[in-house]
């Protein structure tokens, strides 16, 4: 099999050989620019914005890899669309190139919801926005604690310190509007419970300050209000001789005493006053 060459003198076959060896150095480094794409470039298209099946369409189509490098949400930005990539756009980069993309999430984040009781109104703003949560209305109710944070809320549900929300989540704010100028006589909360007192006080706009308990309370929405501060009369008799009856002012504070027992009401101030 191997006659014609065993046939032919050693010089010859080494002067073949070497000549083989060259012919095939030869063709790998002229086929070199063909393997590599060497000298073929193409420029970068603009995909951002676009959703990655379109975009990875795209630049597959052009010759380039898609690599997906990160993500992150913005909520004003369609899920699953190209928020950047690299290369930029009509950058010139060999044909073949990876190009790194970055997409917007499907799913937002969540955060803790802070509590913002009792901050300005910018404070609480600025907080929001170093959470990635956007400052909604702004409404207002009279309160001591004037233009500071009383309520958060989602649309029109309370939301507490703590829960988590999905980043880019409205947050609705209730600020207090300083006391009301016009006095009105203190309600008579005495033989209420605490939630029906709740509900007079926050129909007149005035605030439950301290909640004192009388003995030991299983359920404090169904106790009884014993006592009140300031009381329903003045220690100081009016000008007829009768006890005054107290004043108060939207947004001002009112002190609750409750107890599981409901009181005897003493009438005698009423009788008299009738």
């Amino acid at each position: 099999m191997f006659k014609f060459i065993t046939d032919k003198p050693l010089w010859v076959n080494i002067l073949t050989g070497i000549g083989l060896i060259l012919m095939l150095i030869l063709l790998f480094f002229g086929s070199l620019d063909w393997i590599t794409g060497y000298g073929k470039f193409e420029k970068v298209p603009n995909i951002t914005g676009q959703h990655i099946l379109a975009a990875q369409k795209i630049l597959e189509d052009q010759g380039f890899e898609v690599v997906i490098q990160d993500s992150v949400y913005i909520d004003t930005v369609a899920k699953q669309a190209v928020i950047r990539q690299s290369p930029e756009a009509d950058a010139v980069v060999k044909t073949g190139r990876a190009i790194y993309l970055t997409l917007n999430r499907t799913i937002p984040p969540q955060v803790e919801m802070p509590n913002l009781t009792g901050f300005s109104i910018r404070s609480a703003e600025m907080y929001l926005q170093s959470l990635g949560l956007k400052l909604g209305f702004v409404t207002y109710k009279p309160d001591i604690a004037r233009n500071a944070v009383l309520e958060q809320m989602i649309n029109s549900t309370p939301i507490k310190p703590g829960e988590k929300i999905p980043i880019g989540t409205v947050i609705n704010l209730v600020l207090g509007s300083g006391v009301g100028g016009d006095e009105t006589d203190v309600p008579d909360l005495i033989g209420l419970t605490l939630d029906q007192a709740r509900s007079t006080l926050s129909s007149l706009n005035i605030n439950i300050g301290s909640i004192l308990a009388n003995g030991t309370i299983k359920d404090s929405a169904a106790a009884f209000i014993i006592k009140q501060n300031p009381p329903l009369f003045s220690d100081i008799p009016g000008a007829d001789g009768n006890p005054a009856r107290n004043k108060i002012r939207q947004g001002q504070l009112i002190d609750l005493y409750i107890s599981e027992q409901a009181p005897i009401k003493d009438t005698s101030f009423h009788n008299s006053n009738n």
